[in-house]
């Protein structure tokens, strides 16, 4: 058992509600470049988050075979601030796996991928594009993790 010490404090939150509020033994990110993972000590930092899991560990998930389970949480877009002892990570929007949507997903990845072929010579409209194709295919991701 680790010691309560050693433990993050993680919060998620969004701007209607308080995902998940509880010590772990790691957290891992999705920042804007590539996933990070953050254990007890780690240096401060602010990240931008892009769309992908949260995937919180040792968090009073149901241990399998001795090994601690993890949880998972599907983000898009926000910040992290990370300190040595905790965690706030605070998105735009972020849902349990069981609380997507796979039928609206898909719309909203046909819906990015027709904006992209409709952005001409606009590099904010790819942007906007890009924007809602990878918060699609990582919602997708995630609930076929689910399954």
């Amino acid at each position: 058992m680790a010691d309560e010490t050693n433990q993050l404090r993680v919060r998620l939150v969004t701007p209607e509600r308080v995902l998940f509020e509880a010590a772990a033994s790691a957290v891992e990110l999705p920042a804007k470049n590539g996933y990070m993972e953050v254990l007890f000590g780690h240096a401060p930092l602010m990240a931008e988050l892009g769309a992908g899991d949260v995937i919180v560990h040792g968090a009073g998930v149901a241990e399998t075979d001795g090994v601690a389970g993890a949880q998972h949480y599907n983000v898009s877009w926000g910040f992290a601030e990370v300190l040595p002892d905790r965690v706030t990570i605070l998105a735009s929007d972020a849902l349990k796996p069981e609380e997507i949507g796979v039928d609206r997903a898909e719309e909203q990845l046909v819906r990015g991928q027709k904006m992209w072929s409709e952005a001409g010579e606009s590099e904010e409209a790819y942007t906007e594009a890009l924007h809602v194709i990878a918060e699609a295919e990582a919602k997708l991701a995630t609930a076929a993790e689910k399954h």
